[in-house]
């Protein structure tokens, strides 16, 4: 039994004005970063959902071991992402018992931190281990293989948040005070490339 990673990568980044995927940071793209702390991470299968600007965006991708995703549904919401990805995973899911869903967007995103919501899971038997910042539960959140069918139904509009939400009393935290970072917008950007 294996955990997967999805990332999510399919939004237009409005408030940035360009693709914020692409974003450099410490040497790598957003995106790029998050592969990597992905691909170091204990999860097996690791796949990338891209939607807006994906034809620009895949370059980034040239790892062979990523599956891509595309959602041409991407403007709905984050929750047709979500869905793409978890039906994804449909083809090898007798083999994966959880999936972490993350986002790109989150510059402090670290290996420690996935693996982390893995061990968590696997101490606590807890079907979602979420990570906790700013008074909120949120990505990166890892969700048992019993949850899929739901996160496959969520609407459009709504991310994960929903489902942690619902279950509030079946959620194991771990700290990620950083995960409070995320660069939505171009003052996002200059205040992270200060930091």
């Amino acid at each position: 039994m294996t955990i997967a990673i999805i990332i999510l990568a399919a939004g237009a980044s409005t408030r940035m004005g360009c693709p914020k995927q692409l974003l450099s940071y410490q040497g790598y793209s957003l995106l790029s970063y998050t592969i990597e702390c992905a691909i170091a991470s204990v999860c097996e299968t690791v796949v990338v959902v891209l939607g807006a600007n994906a034809q620009q965006i895949r370059a980034e991708v040239n790892q062979s071991s990523v599956k891509v995703v595309e959602n041409s549904d991407w403007h709905s919401g984050m929750g047709s992402s979500i869905r793409k990805g978890i039906l994804s995973l449909e083809n090898c899911s007798e083999t994966i018992e959880a999936a972490v869903i993350t986002v790109c967007d989150q510059p402090f995103l670290s290996t420690e931190i996935i693996n982390h919501l893995v061990a968590a899971y696997y101490s606590t038997g807890k079907p979602i281990i979420a990570c906790q910042y700013a008074d909120t539960l949120g990505v990166p959140v890892l969700f048992s293989r019993s949850l899929f069918s739901e996160l496959a139904t969520l609407d459009d509009r709504v991310g994960a948040k929903n489902l942690i939400n619902k279950y509030d009393n079946q959620v194991f935290s771990i700290p990620f005070p950083l995960g409070v970072i995320d660069i939505d917008t171009p003052t996002d950007y200059q205040q992270l490339l200060v930091r």
